[in-house]
């Protein structure tokens, strides 16, 4: 069997064969080109703080210890800002022993600043899922600047299943970026399978850099559309001087990439922290980019990536071209039958600054 990030039409075989159980049927669009989303359960467990079930335990024995309160989500629920919820998914695996699976918030997550983890049974780090797990999934929500309703059936994570070795070496990625042209400039910095993005704080004619979220907000809908304005959720942030910005600790900023990036069809990319010691800040809650990102053939023709940032406990100063994250580059096992953008709704191809889906 071909090694690679498994396409969407090696995830439905998954489906039909029983490697991933669904307590209702999936929706149409949930099967995207090289990941599944993720769909949330009836019941939101508020905890008392984050956990791993660790090696000797399963999820819900901690639940047992760890919950305060249980939110029936089959109407619609708040979950506030601050508080640690766990939620039983409606999807649970039973992969086979080559399959193991990742996972990362969807983007629209990631850029409302709500942290998102998925725990396995037995699990002693987040996101992963071993090679041939069998057992139920749950996800950890933390909202961090607003508050959000969710309700059963909202999608806030998705998970990529990864058949053997997946990445690139240098001289692999060098000969695809000579003949795909992945990064938008000539002097794109290169190393370890992927290249390296950084910020752009000069912005376009407008000077508008990036957003800064409000706080003691409104709640937002997870799954509604274009139903909130700008303007109460978020402060614009415009160009001062040669480009620099100030993160003041304990704020969320949506920010983006000098470069353009593509990401071909045979290959799916991941974000990546650029290095822990290079500053006090996170960067990229929402790390997969699907093939077809940025793709011209897709309607794309290179799309910038948008960072979600957080400084840390310092402010720190941020200056224009800063390298902030990498962008790392897999194998896919296989072309997928739909690419991001122009086959499917997608909601940031050929994307610059954005906010998420659910702004006006």
């Amino acid at each position: 069997m071909v090694s690679g990030i498994l396409p969407d039409r090696e995830i439905e075989t998954l489906l039909e064969g029983g490697a991933i159980a669904a307590a209702r049927p999936l929706d149409a669009d949930q099967i995207q080109p090289a990941s599944l989303d993720l769909r949330l359960g009836a019941t939101a467990y508020r905890v008392r703080a984050s956990f791993l079930p660790g090696s000797g335990c399963t999820v819900a024995e901690k639940l047992e210890r760890f919950s305060l309160h249980e939110v029936d989500l089959t109407q619609g629920s708040v979950l506030e800002t601050g508080c640690v919820y766990i939620v039983p998914l409606l999807e649970a695996l039973a992969l086979p022993p080559e399959i193991m699976a990742a996972a990362n918030p969807k983007s629209s997550t990631g850029r409302l600043d709500v942290f998102t983890r998925i725990i396995a049974d037995h699990g002693q780090e987040f996101d992963k899922v071993p090679a041939g797990y069998h057992g139920p999934l749950y996800i950890e929500i933390s909202p961090r600047t607003f508050p959000i309703v969710v309700r059963t059936g909202s999608r806030l994570n998705q998970i990529r299943f990864r058949r053997g070795h997946v990445g690139l070496t240098d001289e692999e990625f060098l000969a695809l970026d000579r003949s795909e042209r992945l990064v938008g400039r000539d002097d794109a910095n290169i190393s370890h399978g992927g290249v390296a993005l950084s910020i752009d704080l000069k912005g376009g004619e407008s000077g508008l850099i990036g957003y800064r979220g409000k706080r003691h907000t409104g709640v937002i809908d997870v799954d509604r559309r274009g139903a909130y304005s700008t303007a109460e959720f978020w402060e614009p942030i415009h160009r001062l001087g040669s480009g620099e910005l100030v993160l003041d600790p304990d704020e969320f900023y949506i920010l983006v990439s000098a470069e353009a990036v593509h990401v071909p069809p045979a290959y799916a990319a991941e974000m990546t922290p650029f290095d822990p010691l290079v500053g006090e800040f996170r960067v990229h809650y929402a790390g997969f980019f699907d093939p077809g990102f940025g793709h011209s053939g897709a309607g794309g023709a290179g799309s910038r990536a948008v960072l979600e940032v957080r400084s840390r406990e310092v402010p720190f100063i941020l200056e224009h071209g800063q390298m902030v994250g990498r962008l790392v580059y897999e194998r896919m096992a296989g072309l997928p039958r739909r690419l991001y953008g122009s086959d499917l709704s997608s909601n940031y191809q050929a994307q610059g600054l954005k906010l998420s889906k659910h702004f006006i």
